[in-house]
Order: C-alpha cells, then sequence, then structure tokens
C-alpha cells in the first residue's frame, strides 16, 4: 500500500518539508557513489548510531579516562547525521512518501521553525532511546524513521478523521483506494520489515539496522504529545 497524498488541503507551501525531502534524495545518490568505490561501509560505521560503541565509550569517560569524552562527542553526532543517511532504495522510497504525504500538512500546521523542531529533536530522541534499550547493538542504525514517527504521531493527533489517497499493489494490479489515516500507524511499523529490500552493497562486511521499534515508537508518542499540547495552548 502506497500512500499518494491526503484530502486536507492548504495554500502555504511546505518549504522545509521541499528540503527535507531533497537532502535526503541528494545524500542518497551520494551513498550509491560511495557504493560503487566501495567506500559506503566506511561512511555508514563512521556515521551510523551504534549503540555499543556509544555506551562503551562512556563507560569508558566516567570509570576510567575523562579524555574518553572527546569519542563520546564524536559519535554523538552521528545522532543528526544518521537521519540522513539510508541504506536501500526502499527505506528512502518508504520515508520520503511518507514524508511526502504526512509532513506537508504538518508543516502547515506547525509553520517552518516548529515542523523543524519537531523533526530534528524527535529524530535525536529516538536514537537516544534506542542507545538506551539496545546497549548492545552494534549494527549501525540509520534512516529518517524515528523523525517521519514523529511526524506521523503529530497528524494522526491533528487530523484522525483524514483520508489518504494510496495505491493498493496487488501483483501487477494497482487499485486506487481512500485509507484512513489511523490505518497508515499500523502500516508504518509493518513496514519496517521491508526496508532491507534493494539494500546498497557495503564493503567490510558493514551492514545496518532501520528497525528501532523502541525509538521509533518513542518519537510517535512524542510527536503526538508535540500536537497535543500545542493544539491546548
Amino acid at each position: 500500500m502506497i500512500p499518494i497524498d491526503d484530502n486536507i488541503r492548504s495554500w502555504q507551501k511546505p518549504i522545509i518539508n521541499y528540503w527535507l525531502i531533497g537532502i535526503n534524495i541528494v545524500i542518497f545518490f551520494w551513498e550509491i557513489k560511495l557504493d560503487w568505490s566501495n567506500e559506503l561501509g566506511d561512511l555508514i560505521n563512521n556515521w551510523g548510531i551504534i549503540p555499543s560503541q556509544i555506551n562503551i565509550a562512556i563507560a569508558n569517560a566516567f570509570f576510567y579516562n575523562s579524555a574518553a569524552w572527546v569519542i563520546v562527542f564524536w559519535r554523538l553526532l552521528s545522532l543528526p547525521v544518521s537521519l540522513f543517511l539510508h541504506g536501500s532504495f526502499s527505506q528512502i522510497l518508504g520515508n520520503m512518501l511518507f514524508l511526502w504525504v504526512f509532513g506537508k500538512t504538518v508543516e502547515r500546521i506547525l509553520g517552518h521553525k516548529q515542523y523543524l523542531l519537531l523533526y530534528l529533536t524527535s529524530g535525536f530522541f529516538s536514537g537516544i532511546v534506542q542507545i538506551i534499550l539496545s546497549p548492545d547493538l552494534i549494527m549501525p542504525i540509520i534512516g529518517a524513521n524515528g523523525a517521519i514517527a514523529s511526524i506521523l504521531g503529530a497528524y494522526l493527533i491533528k487530523f484522525p478523521q483524514a483520508k489518504i489517497y494510496s495505491v493498493l499493489t496487488l501483483l501487477v494490479l494497482y487499485i486506487p483506494v481512500e485509507v484512513p489515516a489511523i490505518l497508515y500507524l499500523f502500516w508504518w511499523f509493518i513496514q519496517q520489515s521491508f526496508y532491507g529490500i534493494g539494500s546498497l552493497n557495503m564493503a567490510g562486511g558493514s551492514s545496518f539496522s532501520s528497525v528501532s521499534y523502541w525509538g521509533q515508537f518513542a518519537a510517535l508518542v512524542t510527536g503526538a504529545a508535540f500536537m497535543k499540547i500545542r493544539q491546548r495552548l
């Protein structure tokens, strides 16, 4: 099931959403270039969120060598950078489709600055939650999944009755359908399992993880809470 658009109309241009989609796509094409030269694995290992490395660095800084805080700071830079890295065609396509459909409407409600703030802070928070709850994970976590989950949460609070124009794919058939927005809450988490399809070839045995369910759930709740609080102000 592929989301295409929603039935919420506004004349305000979602400039930040356009920029976010554009930046993600440009960086993905750069990743493809690195893939051809067998350099992509190094990029993902250096800038993906690796909970085990971060937790080890924090433990070393606290108990053994305060100079290790430099390593902690360096590894925590992966929180913003990893939001713009994607490991497969299915991941970038799925994320950008959801961002296009739900992000433009949320930006029109929140305004440019608050929308960007929600996107980035929720993405960071998603990564932090995953670092805490998966302390031994050695695979890099990449992708805008957490940030987009927060946008979906905000959307569902504001427009729970909205209809999403979608295309249902059945083998070679493409059937246009209107789907209640609430159903995409479940479909979002289901489709995470398919984000390994069309993975880029990361040299050196590197792999990546996009299925950070707890982090994404935390981001979704954050987005919903943000919109709920804003409605009451």
